[in-house]
């Protein structure tokens, strides 16, 4: 998992789960729509039209796949349906100085990488794209490098299961049914092999 790509910035702290996709959305067991209704209540008015100040109504977001936000992303409640919509919308990646324990499981569970930064370098960023603020960022998941142009090569950490799972575009039912031949060999001889009269 490699890319390249302009960075769309929501630069408040404690931004919680509920603002990401707010609770009213979250009946819905299917991923599909979700994108629409991320940050709904910053990004849409009462009468349903959209906030033309409000950076993901604009065409650049829309074409960015870093979102990069203040510290302690993703707080609050667990609901799955936040990486959903943030991935349907189309971000791979979130950049962040820290995040929610379950929001951060719940990402690389779900194909969305939570890069954590440390705060000089977050302040190195977020001063890039004051200068540029078309700035391309290459992040790569199989080196763990976060990097941009005359800015420092970043090296961020990642789970090594979640990084197997990223790199082979597998969620981890994905990952299980990538041994299905194994796991029914398995299960053959084992049956041939179980006693079913033993007390």
């Amino acid at each position: 998992m490699k890319f390249e790509s302009t960075v769309t910035q929501i630069q408040a702290d404690n931004i919680d789960t509920d603002q990401i996709i707010p609770a009213r959305f979250l009946k819905t067991i299917s991923k599909d729509g979700l994108g629409d209704q991320l940050f709904f209540d910053w990004r849409y008015n009462a009468d349903g039209s959209h906030k033309a100040d409000f950076i993901l109504n604009t065409d650049k977001a829309k074409a960015s796949k870093v979102l990069f936000a203040g510290d302690n992303f993703g707080c609050g409640s667990s609901r799955e349906h936040a990486p959903w919509a943030l991935t349907q919308y189309g971000f791979q990646a979130v950049i962040s100085t820290s995040f929610a324990d379950i929001f951060k499981q719940n990402s690389l569970k779900n194909r969305l990488l939570p890069l954590v930064v440390s705060k000089e370098v977050h302040q190195q960023l977020r001063e890039a794209l004051e200068a540029i603020p078309d700035l391309q960022v290459s992040v790569d998941v199989e080196t763990q490098t976060f990097t941009w142009p005359g800015g420092p090569a970043v090296t961020f950490t990642i789970d090594a299961f979640a990084k197997h799972c990223l790199l082979a575009g597998v969620d981890e039912i994905g990952y299980v049914l990538q041994h299905e031949a194994e796991i029914a060999a398995y299960e053959a001889k084992r049956f041939s092999t179980l006693n079913t009269l033993a007390s």
